[in-house]
């Protein structure tokens, strides 16, 4: 009878372990559960320590002992003269170790571990049940944050009112610090900065990625999430990154029907490990946010032709109107009666004057129709500079090119379209002489591999009001109302140089008139052979 009432739990040992299990049952919340569970554990072999170590899931591994280890790696129970352990599981699933310790030598008992057994199912079982719920709260929270960026996909067609208000949104479910959308450009294979939040100067500069070149263009390239938790020592092709002080990233593609729309990426400005579930979230809102700008890209085109549409009648019927009236009356006068010489002259001024203006707005809309259709080839040739400005200087203003000041070294020499350069520099010859005022120069010099060609007048400068839409077509001020023109010089001369690979720019800090540059990538200049 001794014998068996040595084996039989007491029923001290069992209010101990009802004790575990009511702080088992208790708590719903895993930090609460484990810090609940502490003294009932350590009342229930009369211990001084307790520890429940949790096996990571991500990576297999268990913060502890060499002993704990042991345990888990064994799944079975260990003891020493200062302490004993058992394996928490849930069925054949490892979750954890359970271990209490005595500062004391103590020889643990067969019934000591089997109390601490018992006591482990219970614990395991809270463990998982805890987890599960944790696991749905998230889950849950996920759906609202996703639900957020799904309402944002659908509140706006606005290209521009769509992205910031994703890229807020997106940096507030991810807890970053930055957040930027790279839109591919399927002409050139480049992903273009459009907007961002926290790197503004990436959007304002419109930086350019190729398409399978450092972070986001691997992205798009493999069509894969990204994650980089060193920003200082990895492959990060553009610098603003570093510039701003960012250390981890994490970027996912934007995706419409299996077709790259673009990129999206979220940064931090301080070292951030981004988990599987941080990859995934993003991912689910890419594929919401992807919709809802693939939607509002659509409507922007449809209100960028629709407005073309509308201009091109309006010039039609008063651009093209005025020229072909006034030719057409000089024609019948002068083929319908005797004229006085001086009338016969003027009448023959008048008809190549809107004779030279009709050719040249039927000129400027075949350009733009060209250019919407993106038909423009480029096709550089070896160019002199310098001799190719005054070609098209006399050739635009022939009266007045002894007036336009021209800095261009005369061995200056680059591969360049001659075609697309006398489209931008003939158009900010023209408007430099009709709306600025004289002085106006032209200069040229090739700087970091790019040729920088500047336009500049010592006019009244760009009215403020204008400067938002200043390569917007048709876009003319109110004191240029009463010109001729049509507005869609800037607006061409600037498709022909981005088709070429550069850039016509505004310098608004020029306050002596207006300021053009028109900038294009043509690599080291060579010298002359002339």
């Amino acid at each position: 009878m001794a014998s068996s009432d040595q084996h039989r739990v007491t029923v001290e040992s069992l209010r101990r372990l009802l004790a575990v299990a009511d702080a088992a049952l208790a708590h719903l919340d895993l930090d609460e559960l484990l810090a609940g569970l502490d003294a009932p554990i350590r009342d229930l072999l009369e211990a001084d320590s307790c520890a429940i170590l949790l096996l990571e899931k991500a990576t297999s591994e268990l913060a502890g002992n060499r002993f704990a280890g042991r345990i888990a790696a064994e799944r079975r129970p260990m003891k020493t003269e200062y302490a004993v352990g058992v394996p928490l599981l849930v069925g054949d699933e490892l979750v954890g170790v359970l271990e209490v310790g005595v500062s004391v030598q103590r020889d643990f008992t067969p019934e000591d571990v089997e109390l601490l057994e018992l006591a482990a199912e219970r614990v395991a079982l809270a463990i998982d049940r805890s987890r599960a719920l944790e696991a749905e709260r998230r889950t849950a929270e996920g759906l609202l944050k996703l639900q957020t960026i799904s309402d944002a996909a659908l509140a706006h067609l606005s290209l521009d009112e769509l992205l910031a208000e994703l890229l807020e949104r997106m940096r507030t479910i991810l807890a970053a610090d930055t957040c930027a959308v790279l839109l591919l450009d399927p002409e050139t294979s480049e992903l273009v900065a459009r907007a961002a939040r926290g790197i503004e100067d990436e959007a304002e500069h419109r930086v350019r990625i190729p398409v399978g070149k450092g972070f986001a263009g691997r992205i798009a390239a493999e069509r894969r999430p990204v994650v980089i938790d060193d920003v200082d020592h990895a492959d990060v092709l553009n610098p603003i990154l570093r510039e701003r002080g960012i250390k981890s990233l994490l970027g996912v593609p934007l995706l419409v029907r299996g077709e790259v729309l673009g990129v999206i990426h979220v940064g931090t400005l301080t070292p951030r490990r981004f988990g599987p579930g941080d990859v995934e979230l993003l991912e689910r809102a890419a594929e919401r946010a992807a919709t809802g700008l693939e939607r509002a890209l659509v409507h922007e085109e449809l209100m960028r032709l629709d407005r073309v549409r509308h201009a091109l009648v309006s010039i039609a019927s008063h651009e093209l109107r005025t020229p072909t009236a006034a030719v057409l009356g000089a024609a019948l006068t002068l083929g319908g009666r005797e004229l006085a010489p001086e009338q016969e002259s003027e009448l023959k001024r008048l008809l190549v004057e809107q004779a030279q203006r009709l050719a040249d707005l039927i000129e400027q809309l075949l350009d733009l129709s060209r250019l919407e259709a993106r038909a423009v080839q480029i096709r550089p040739v070896r160019v002199e500079v310098r001799d190719r400005i005054e070609e098209i200087v006399a050739a635009v203003a022939p009266t007045l090119a002894d007036r336009i000041d021209i800095e261009a070294e005369p061995d200056l020499v680059i591969e360049a379209d001659p075609v697309a350069l006398e489209r931008v520099v003939s158009n900010l010859v023209v408007n430099a002489l009709r709306h600025g005022a004289p002085p106006v120069s032209i200069s040229a010099e090739v700087h970091d591999r790019h040729l920088r060609l500047t336009v500049e007048d010592r006019g009244g400068g760009v009215p403020d009001d204008v400067r938002p839409r200043l390569f917007e077509q048709f876009s003319r001020s109110a004191e240029a109302a009463g010109t001729q023109g049509t507005g869609l010089g800037l607006a061409i001369a600037k498709s022909y140089a981005q088709a070429h690979g550069g850039d016509l720019v505004f310098d608004s800090g020029y306050d002596a008139g207006a300021r053009f540059q028109l900038v294009l990538p043509v690599g080291k200049p060579r010298a002359s052979s002339n």
